[in-house]
Order: C-alpha cells, then structure tokens, then sequence
C-alpha cells in the first residue's frame, strides 16, 4: 500500500434514518494512538478502539505508519465491522493513532470519519479530535477558506496545520515540522479538543487549556501509548503513567517521551466535563486520579441520603444507572434488584424507516423482568434525563409489568443548556428541563416522585473537589466565549446580542424548577 492511501468503504446506510432512540447525549469521540517498535500496532489499536467503542459507534479509523508512509482505513460502523483479521493484517508498522466518531459538527457521512490525512511537501500526518472547537468559523474566514471547502472543525485543523508545514520553507527537513505547526496554530485554537497526531516517525497528545476532554498516558514493555480512557491501555497491557495534563503536548518518538507547554500560562484552567463521570466514561476508568465506578456509587449513596423514600425495591437503569443504584441501596437499606433486562446487541442508534418503529426502540434496548415488578414499589435510579422520551417509554414498561409505585431518582442535576464542547445534545427546546419544571417532568413522565442530584453533591461525589469541572450543561455558565452563530440555538431562534460566556445561567430557565 502507498503513502497516505486511504481504503475507502463507502457506506451506503441513510443518514437521514440514522435516529438515536434514547434521548440520551452523544459521546465524545475516543482516540488513541501508539508507539511501538516490533508490536502489532494495528491490532493492539484495534483493541484500544474496542475499548473506547462506548465514545462513538458512528466510525472508526485508524492510521498506520512504517516510517516511510502512512494507511489509513476508516468507515461508517462499529469498530469489529470496520476492521478484521485480513485488515489489519495489512496494516504492518510500528506507529498508529486510531479514532471511534459520534459527529458533533460535520454530518454523518464517511468524508467525516477519522483520522483525518493530509500531504504537505514531505510531511504526511493524520489527525484524530476528541472535542469541538467553538471557533471553525472564525478561523475558515481568516485563512480565506471558501464554503464546502472543509467539513468539520477536525478537517480545519488538518487543513490549518497543513498549510503551516507547507509554509516553514526549510530546505533540510528535520523531521519536528508537526511539531512547529502545533506550536504555531495550537493557541489559536478555541473549544475543546484531545488530539492524537501521527507523522511518518511521531506519535503526538494534545490536550486543550481547559482539558475538557480527558487524554492520559501508558508505558507499554516497548513503547508508549495516548488514550481517551485508561482502560484501552489496559486491554494492550500498558501500565497506567498519568494523565496528560490541561495545555500539554507530549511528543513521543523512539527517544521515548517529552512534555511541551504550547499554551500560555494564562490560559490554563481545568474544565474537566463533569458529565464525564455521570455518564460518558467508562466506569472502569480513572478520572482525576479517581476511580469512575466510585464515584457513581457515592452519587447514589449521597442521593438515598437527600431524597429518601418507602420502597421494596431499587433499580438501576442499564448501564450507566446501576452503579448509582447499587449506592442508593446500600445507603437506603432497600434491596437491591433488577428490574430492567438490556439487550447488550443494540447499540445506540438504528435505523428505523417510520415513527411507529421509532418509538419502539426502547423495546429493543429493555424489557421488564415482570416476575420481580409485580406489586412492588421501586426507586429507579437513572444517570440523567435529557430529552426524556426513552424515560417516559422505561416508566410505562414499569407500570405495565405490575409496579405499584415508581419514585425515580436521577445521579445529576437538570440537564438544561446545550454542550459546545464536544457532545450532542440538540437545542435547549429539545431539553427537557429546559422547558418543565420538576414537577412538570415528574407529571410527564408519570413518576409517583422525583428528584435530581443536586450539583455541589455531584461534584463532591467525584472525589476531586477543586480540581476543576465543566458543568455548562447544567448550570449554563460557559468557560469559553461561545460565538453568537453557535449561540442563537440555545435560544430557540433567539440571538444574543454578543458572544457568549458564562452569563447563559443569567437567563431564567424556560420553565423554572
């Protein structure tokens, strides 16, 4: 195979089909990457994918270089459908960033599917984006970019850093022209964004000022190892080293690994997302230096404590509400048990060719153990509600297996304001405490009680207090300046009279809690 190829599996699947059945935020994306002479790059890549597959089940790629050329395979799909035996078998090399995609901007299609390819002079690099930048637009106009001509905020990037290697004009080439080009573009880049980059001979993590996303760091026997999560390095067998820090790029070749500050010191701020905990990570994974399942047991073990209720039974909601529910439990004295049965095959988005098969999606992802619901007066324990519909389909299937009562406790706050930096949440009209107050969603849902975790506790659940959250979902206070042509939809159609930051909370709730 030849420099930069890229095998293209055209997808022929119908986007505008493509629905998501529970409501519930898209993830973040998950990268990875590695360095590893005389390992099988591609397979321990694939096996770092797979164990970032919960972060996005829209594409996967990855990039594979022998340091003289870069492949690059990527398609629409999960990653044991993208990639096989006779794949990656073709994939000889000794470095590989890989990429597992939910879009947050760009559509839904294969040209959108990571890591991203450019050529510039001698230089070949791809790219793989955790995140989203809050900027493309501003950036596109300065640098002349004509409409159509990039598709996504990671496109940008590459398209950016591109054309700064092809402009340091160096007749000798050392090899670092990566390297300078972050250097150069990466402070002008605004939002979140965890980035692994390859060249034909680095392997480079970057982690925005903020850190919104998370990105750490492993030493595998011969090598090293970047990824979204820590347990894609324990499924390649790479010991745990540290998280890569806010602001910071590490570099890593065959002299090893260093650390570069591209940043100004002014800019860092640790805005880890929040909802990181509650939802998106994995729970095997270490946030802050703790523990992720740990902390979803406190927010259970802390909710029981706020808002206690007479009940036989507590249940989680599969899987991101167990964890919580197992704390509600142990905190309550209630017994635990399961009431919810997940069909571990769906994944979260199917293709439905109608609104009548849409609305059974919920079936195909639970379904009631009818045996232990009958009479019985539960606590469902659930992570979040957003838009709410897979909720309100999970309360009727409850109630028509035979429980008596159902008091729900969710392990976060409201959600009420759109993400920008980096997850899919729509609009603020399509969130539903946006526009309802708790008691309007508890009525909705036909819940017999309600209550939500309230902020300082989630928080305090995490184990790292002070160390630094984003919780603009929650409370709409944005660390960043959100631009006003991002900003109009969290509005409903209304525009800001200026860019945003954090005065969103300033602006009363659509429908007061």
């Amino acid at each position: 195979m030849t420099g930069g190829a890229e095998i293209d599996h055209e997808s022929d699947r119908a986007d505008d089909l493509r629905v998501d059945p529970d409501g519930t935020p898209r993830e973040a994306c998950g990268v990875f990457g590695i360095y590893g002479p005389r390992q099988p790059v591609a397979h321990l890549t694939y096996l770092g994918l797979y164990a970032l597959q919960h972060r996005g089940q829209e594409s996967a790629g990855m990039a594979v270089g022998d340091g003289s050329a870069i492949t690059i395979v990527k398609d629409m799909g999960l990653v044991s459908t993208v990639f096989n035996d006779r794949t990656l078998a073709a994939l000889d090399g000794h470095l590989a960033i890989g990429h597992t995609r939910y879009s947050t901007t760009g559509s839904s299609a294969w040209r959108n599917a990571q890591p991203v390819f450019r050529s510039a002079g001698d230089t070949e690099f791809a790219l793989g984006h955790n995140g989203n930048l809050v900027n493309t637009a501003a950036l596109a106009d300065e640098w002349g970019m004509l409409d159509g001509t990039i598709t996504s905020d990671s496109d940008l990037m590459a398209e950016l850093i591109s054309a700064d290697i092809a402009a340091q004009h160096d007749d000798r080439s050392d090899g670092r022209e990566l390297e300078r080009a972050l250097m150069n573009l990466l402070p002008r880049f605004e939002g979140a964004f965890s980035l692994v980059l390859m060249d034909e001979a680095h392997v480079i993590g970057v982690r925005d000022p903020n850190g919104f996303r998370p990105l750490c760091l492993g030493k595998l026997d011969n090598g090293w190892v970047l990824a979204s999560e820590s347990p894609a390095l324990d499924v390649v067998g790479a010991h745990f080293v540290r998280e890569v820090d806010p602001g910071e790029m590490i570099v890593i070749n065959g002299s090893g690994w260093r650390s570069v500050r591209p940043f100004d010191e002014s800019r860092i701020d640790p805005k880890l997302c929040l909802f990181e905990y509650v939802y998106f990570a994995r729970p095997d994974a270490q946030l802050y230096g703790q523990n992720v399942h740990r902390a979803r047991v406190r927010m259970g073990e802390i909710l029981a404590d706020q808002a206690p209720v007479e009940a036989d039974m507590v249940m989680g909601v599969p899987e991101s509400g167990i964890p919580a529910a197992e704390g509600y439990a142990r905190s309550s004295g209630i017994a635990y048990g399961q009431g919810l049965v997940k069909n571990r095959y769906i994944g979260r988005t199917f293709i439905a060719p109608d609104q009548n098969v849409r609305a059974l999606g919920v079936r195909m992802k639970l379904n009631p153990l009818r045996d232990e619901l009958v009479g019985q007066r539960l606590v469902v324990v659930d992570d979040s509600i957003v838009r709410g519909t897979t909720t309100r389909g999970m309360i009727s299937m409850l109630r028509e297996a035979g429980a008596t009562e159902i008091h729900l406790r969710i392990s976060s706050p409201p959600y009420r304001w759109p993400c920008f930096y980096g997850m899919d949440t729509g609009t603020r009209g399509e969130l539903l405490a946006a526009n309802l107050s708790v008691e309007e969603i508890r009525t909705y849902l036909n819940v017999d009680t309600l209550s939500y975790l309230h902020l300082d506790s989630l928080v305090e659940a995490t184990g790292a207090t002070g160390a630094g959250f984003c919780d603009a979902c929650l409370t709409g206070e944005y660390p960043i300046e959100i631009p006003v042509e991002l900003a109009k939809d969290v509005l409903d159609g209304g525009s800001p009279a200026e860019p945003v930051v954090g005065q969103l909370s300033a602006l009363a709730p659509l429908g007061e809690a």
